[in-house]
């Protein structure tokens, strides 16, 4: 029935007027050179910097994969019972349990000195896993390395969403989030490069991974509190004029240029909206494939009758691949202004990758599968964490439900770090299900938000219902 209706002419007439209307506002705008000439100038302050983070909290996050085929998993007895499991696992516990307050304190400090802290923290946390002596203090440093690296994403796609309008926030979520993609891809190179440097220091090579890539994260922690951008209207770069164009065009996009206050009631209020929860189910299953990818892909293509070296080269061209078009499907998704569609799409190449990968003999072809896997997943992410701002008004609620989703996505980390279990080595195939009906979850979701977007934006502009999230003239993004 559903799917009917998605399908009829009104479904695409909606879509049509969604557009004709943001042109028609896009057009009373400033002149298209001064605009175009401000977006530069913002997308090179925040971008690179953003790109950078992100890429070193994912190299911090996933490099447990590299470290245990480069010895860890012998040095600290991990192929023990499910301990590789549950030191993967533990990181998202207090990564998920910090989503709100992270959120809190970002608005009371400023996201410059609250996530310079933040990010020298888990610097630290990384650093100290290369001297851990048993598993348990591994997992004592992963615990910590959770709780300060769970406030960098919501804040990261908060700043984000208060400096842009809303159909231009998706390319720049994917253009930092692509960066951490492609790092992230040639982790497990980086991760092969500094096992070489053992025996220097008396240390292995899976401890010189930690080390060194604690080391460069705690001097990007100084960096950011140099150079983090603040919020549009406490900014250092921009003149007063240039700062009025910014909140002028967020003013007219969605009527929240200016920040409002935090207050207990106002979080509550949020947190009783349907959509956050359902854009954070949406994110956790999307999120799962990519976890699976940057955590066992090595482990996987070991499983495959690769060496230890050669599994950790050949974990690198999937993340290059997934860089290129997550950009690829957030430029179209802005070009359009469509979001679930897109999403859909995307995740369609995830189930077609997990059965390649679970069901095919061919090293060529689980191979291939790996990449689907990591591509669509990697796209999918920035689109939901756009589909989520786009929809959403006022400085609090999108900082309270990008911390929530971000917080689900937490809880994908728990999930499949449980799920893919040491016993099920080396196909992993109950693992493979679990994700496999996650996404089949993730395209019921985008099917029933997108009715619902659409039939209230069809009764808004027919008079039959009040202004959409309170904001005169604001539609849903579909």
């Amino acid at each position: 029935m559903c799917s009917l209706k998605l399908a009829s002419p009104k479904f695409f007439a909606s879509i049509w007027n969604v557009i004709k209307d943001i042109e028609k506002d896009d057009a009373e705008e400033y002149s298209p050179g001064v605009e175009k000439k401000l977006i530069r100038s913002i997308d090179l302050h925040i971008l690179p910097l953003f790109g950078l983070l992100y890429a070193v909290s994912v190299l911090d996050r996933v490099n447990l994969g590299a470290a245990r085929v480069a010895g860890m998993g012998v040095d600290l007895e991990l192929t023990v019972g499910d301990r590789y499991s549950i030191a993967s696992c533990l990181y998202f516990v207090p990564y998920v349990l910090f989503q709100i307050p992270s959120s809190i304190i970002v608005q009371k400090l400023g996201p410059r000195i609250w996530l310079s802290i933040c990010v020298t923290g888990w610097g630290a946390a990384q650093l100290g896993m290369g001297f851990v002596p048993k598993w348990g203090y591994l997992v004592l440093c992963r615990l910590f390395l959770g709780l300060f690296e769970s406030g960098l994403l919501p804040a990261q796609v908060f700043v984000v969403s208060t400096w842009y309008k809303r159909h231009e926030v998706q390319k720049r979520v994917a253009g930092f989030y692509l960066f951490s993609i492609l790092i992230g891809g040639f982790g497990p190179i980086i991760a092969y490069a500094l096992t070489l440097i053992a025996p220097r220091g008396g240390l292995n090579g899976w401890q010189w991974i930690f080390v060194i890539e604690g080391a460069i994260t705690i001097v990007v922690g100084g960096i950011a509190y140099i150079f983090f951008p603040n919020f549009p209207n406490k900014n250092r770069f921009l003149s007063e004029e240039l700062t009025k164009i910014v909140l002028d065009r967020v003013e007219k996009d969605r009527g929240d240029a200016m920040p409002d206050e935090m207050t207990f009631t106002k979080v509550c209020t949020h947190l009783s909206d349907w959509k956050i929860w359902t854009m954070g189910i949406m994110l956790m299953c999307a999120t799962i494939p990519t976890y699976v990818a940057g955590y066992f892909t090595p482990i996987i293509l070991t499983s495959m009758g690769y060496t230890a070296r050669d599994a950790m080269l050949l974990s690198a061209p999937p993340g290059v691949l997934a860089a290129f078009f997550t950009f690829v499907f957030a430029w179209i998704s802005d070009k359009l202004r469509q979001r679930a569609l897109l999403i859909a799409f995307q995740t369609i190449l995830v189930i077609i990758g997990l059965t390649l990968t679970s069901y095919t003999i061919n090293n060529g072809s689980r191979y291939f599968g790996l990449c689907l896997i990591t591509v669509g997943s990697c796209a999918s992410v920035p689109g939901i964490l756009s589909y989520n701002a786009n929809n959403v008004v006022s400085h609090t609620k999108r900082s309270i439900s990008t911390a929530v989703i971000v917080a689900f996505a937490g809880i994908a980390g728990i999930f499949s770090t449980t799920v893919f279990r040491q016993k099920d080595y080396p196909k992993y195939l109950n693992g493979i299900w679990a994700t496999m009906g996650c996404q089949f979850l993730l395209l019921i979701l985008l099917g029933m938000t997108s009715y619902i977007f659409i039939r209230k934006n069809r009764l808004a502009r027919e008079g039959k219902i009040g202004p959409l999230e309170g904001r005169q003239g604001f539609y849903y993004t579909t």
